[in-house]
């Protein structure tokens, strides 16, 4: 219990309990709604949501929760907890872009919860506060929590896991939890961030490592367990690793890990980042350049925060060693311990990211409620700091409220006003609400130019087609040939091309169009869907 709750007399502390639940309360439900506002006016964004979309339908379809599917084949990309997530969504919602994208919400909302119970335990209530709005009202936190992805599952758990070893480092001065009850945390943290998006889900092991390091005392091996925890969590994955692998027989190892994971490191993906030496090199800084939009708002203080944690370094508050259980060396105090903490678990992140060669802004989403925690403690000690001048303080509150006003209603408008104005910009969007009154379950489908997974999403939707999108895709010369085979079937392929193939449709054929965007190439695209109904 906490020394102020202990002295606490038994109203006092009820009412205390009360604020506390209250708060809790508020940071879950305000950020579960936040990110909930407009979840539905978009279309799944190609390539990733669909993918996650429909590997989860299709889960449901085969009973088979262990071994992901996506267009009738294995998808090794990611482990499946997002999956098993997007599942649980589906029996509540039904299949449909607002249940795939739920569980994303929830998972940034847990995660403000977590950043506001860790910053109110390292500097107080308004620090947790802050820190959860800096979150919550980051770019790319906003995106992704309205998501039909991983992300946010693994940077929840990869919260969870540098809290929980936070606590079992300093958690004799910080906490009334018992230790080992971190411990716990902390290894199944590990355990399902893999679960969610595969080995990147450890880098707090490296934080860990590196503050074992610095850290003189050698109880912090004994409070970490790290081979009892280390085999904890590998049997926790292993629950579903080892079906998993047997299955497959190895490949999910093989393509999970060695394509998309070592792969991605030594090559670019998907056009994400580049392959030569000199372009590598040219972008090594991106994710120091990136950061600015990516955690906009908020990056505008990013630059004075550097500069106060320089300041701070060369003035010798802080300080590389620190004794166990807050034995501090001289001039060296636990905030400054939590200062080092944050800023070496914010750069393993980016600096892992940076030597990776497949690149995009979100990877170091993970470090976000660090900077956060970071950010929040230090705005709020500068104005601390100066309260004998009540003016500065109150230009610095009203600084972050200003912001924090602004930018969550500048989201709001986009997720209400402006998405559903981009909508119809989606063609295979597009085309599935023109067509779906003819759409059949025995139909079969096949495409042009334009594989995109959102097809698969939406026309294989509960309503309308069962089978498969055509694989590989048709080439031109075949697309009669296809059109011509028995059943009822539609192609859909570039408007130029349809007319060429079919000047003129037999009488009980359809045909529809759509003009937009492929988001995936990013090229405007003029697409004609050609049904035959029997």
């Amino acid at each position: 219990m906490s020394p102020h709750l202990k002295s606490a007399t038994p109203i006092n502390r009820e009412h205390a309990t009360k604020v506390g639940v209250r708060n809790y309360t508020l940071v879950f439900f305000g950020c579960v709604l936040f990110h909930l506002a407009g979840m539905w006016s978009l279309p799944l964004i190609d390539r990733d949501e669909p993918r996650f979309a429909e590997a989860s339908r299709e889960m449901i379809e085969r009973g088979d929760y262990v071994v992901p599917y996506f267009n009738n084949r294995v998808r090794f990309d990611k482990p499946p907890l997002t999956y098993w997530a997007q599942v649980a969504s589906y029996k509540i919602f039904g299949e449909n872009d607002f249940a795939a994208r739920f569980p994303s919400a929830i998972a940034a909302a847990l995660t403000a919860l977590s950043i506001f119970a860790w910053g109110s335990r390292i500097g107080g209530v308004r620090v947790g506060w802050w820190a959860a709005i800096i979150f919550t009202l980051s770019l790319q936190t906003f995106v992704h929590a309205k998501a039909a992805v991983a992300d946010m599952w693994l940077v929840l758990f990869v919260t969870l896991a540098h809290w929980s070893a936070y606590e079992l480092i300093w958690g004799k001065q910080t906490s009334n939890v018992q230790p080992w009850r971190w411990w716990w945390i902390f290894y199944f943290a590990l355990a399902f961030g893999f679960l969610a998006k595969g080995p990147i889900a450890w880098t707090p092991l490296l934080t860990v490592g590196s503050t074992v390091f610095f850290v003189r005392g050698s109880q912090l091996n004994q409070r970490f367990r790290f081979v009892r925890g280390i085999v904890l969590m590998l049997a926790v994955v292993g629950v579903w690793g080892i079906p998993a692998l047997t299955r497959t027989h190895g490949e999910f190892l093989a393509v999970g890990i060695g394509r998309h994971v070592i792969g991605r490191s030594f090559g670019a993906m998907e056009g994400h980042g580049a392959n030569s030496l000199g372009a590598y090199l040219l972008l090594l800084p991106f994710y120091f350049v990136t950061i600015f939009a990516s955690f906009f708002p908020w990056s505008i203080k990013l630059p004075w925060l550097m500069r106060k944690l320089w300041r701070k370094q060369e003035a010798g508050v802080i300080r590389p060693r620190q004794g166990y259980g807050g034995q501090a060396d001289r001039g060296y105090s636990a905030r400054d311990a939590m200062d080092n903490y944050l800023i070496v678990g914010s750069a393993i992140i980016f600096f892992i990211f940076t030597l990776v060669k497949t690149k995009l802004p979100h990877y170091t989403l993970p470090a976000f409620p660090l900077l956060s925690l970071l950010l929040a403690r230090h705005w709020l000690e500068q104005g601390t700091a100066l309260t004998q001048v009540p003016t500065a303080a109150e230009r610095r509150r009203s600084l972050f409220k200003c912001t924090a006003t602004t930018s969550g209603c500048l989201y709001l408008v986009l997720a209400l006003f402006v998405a559903p104005f981009a909508a119809r910009y989606f063609p295979a969007w597009q085309l599935y609400q023109q067509s779906r009154q003819y759409l059949r379950p025995e139909m079969q489908f096949g495409a042009v130019d334009y594989n995109e997974p959102s097809l698969v999403w939406y026309f294989r939707s509960p309503e309308s087609v069962r089978g498969w999108l055509a694989t590989p895709a048709l080439r031109p010369t075949n697309v009669q040939r296809f059109m011509e085979q028995t059943g009822p079937r539609f192609v859909i392929l570039p408007t130029e091309l349809a007319g060429k193939i079919y000047p003129a449709l037999p009488n009980d054929w359809k045909d529809f169009r759509a003009r937009g965007f492929n988001i995936t190439k990013g090229t405007r695209v003029d697409l004609t869907l050609i049904l035959k109904t029997e």
